[in-house]
């Protein structure tokens, strides 16, 4: 079965792989942006569809090489964004930086004991990096593809029809079973690797910390004494604290009592009513408190009675 030349305006370029056959649909790009300077040439663009999940921008370039020789080739414009629009703010963005070159501009002039501080401080270490290797890329299945030509007559010749299925090209990258052997040995570096990255890690961070430290104004157990020389004080504690040590002013609550706002701790609390037995002895004694209240109250009304009562002789 014969397979068609054009498709909906794409030509039909088939690729033959060693056990099948896959399709790429081709046509010239068209921009719908109106830039100045178009990121895809429009008479030297070839667009693809449908392009191999594992495709490198070499093995594209090698396949396309009987049209012509390939500038360079981008993968999914969706996912790397609109590249006109790339184009046109790498354009615009140029200039700033060339602003920032200006001689005139504001810069920060080092002096000769700044710059001997620097001679004098030591060079950070050096990370041992961990092993890697180059790998393909997987792309979603019917990715595209951008390919730009040096000229025009390359797409041209890119756009006419094969008549018969071209072999893919072969690179150096591993692919199918073996990218994932790589990868897998790649994830799992040998022991001694990742104890001299891990080991010079560590001492870089340990560089970056005693470099802060250096820099810090503030130091354990020192006053901090400003231009005037004058020390920082604050207030707060029972005799007063500075920031470093050295003068210190009292708080206002000890100038005033001369006590320390500390408190004292309470004593913590027995339980009373946690077991049941605690509160059916709870319930007896109130009600024996009851009754001794009650007969307390009752010789206290007869002895008001005998009190009032009316003897004329």
């Amino acid at each position: 079965m014969s397979l068609p030349k054009l498709v909906s305006g794409f030509t039909v370029i088939p690729v033959a792989y060693p056990h099948s056959t896959h399709i790429l649909y081709a046509k010239a790009h068209a921009s719908s942006s109106k830039s100045t300077k178009p990121t895809f040439p429009p008479n030297r663009t070839l667009f693809l569809v449908n392009v191999p999940v594992d495709a490198t921008e070499r093995e594209l370039s090698l396949f396309f090489r009987y049209a012509g020789t390939v500038e360079r080739v981008l993968f999914d414009r969706n996912e790397l964004g609109d590249p006109e629009l790339q184009g046109d703010t790498l354009g615009s963005g140029s200039g700033s930086e060339e602003d920032s070159d200006d001689p005139d501009s504001s810069m920060e002039v080092d002096t000769e004991e700044s710059q001997n501080k620097k001679r004098d401080e030591p060079a950070p270490p050096a990370v041992v990096p961990l092993p890697t290797n180059p790998h393909r890329t997987l792309r979603k299945t019917g990715a595209v593809a951008h390919l730009v030509f040096l000229d025009s007559s390359s797409l041209t010749k890119a756009l006419v029809p094969p008549q018969k299925a071209r072999s893919w090209p072969s690179s150096e990258e591993p692919r199918g079973l073996a990218r994932y052997r790589a990868l897998y040995d790649e994830q799992r570096p040998p022991l001694d690797i990742v104890k001299a990255h891990a080991d010079t890690a560590m001492e870089l961070y340990e560089y970056k910390l005693a470099k802060s430290r250096r820099k810090s104004t503030y130091r354990k157990g020192e006053a901090i004494v400003d231009e005037d020389g004058f020390t920082l004080v604050t207030r707060g504690g029972a005799y007063g604290k500075t920031l470093g040590g050295g003068v210190a002013v009292a708080s206002k609550q000890f100038q005033a009592t001369s006590k320390t706002g500390s408190k004292k701790k309470k004593e913590p609390k027995e339980k009373t009513s946690f077991y049941a037995f605690q509160k059916a002895e709870k319930q007896r004694q109130a009600i024996v408190d009851l009754k001794k209240n009650f007969e307390a109250d009752k010789a206290r009304i007869e002895k008001l009675k005998q009190s009032r009562r009316f003897k004329p002789y």
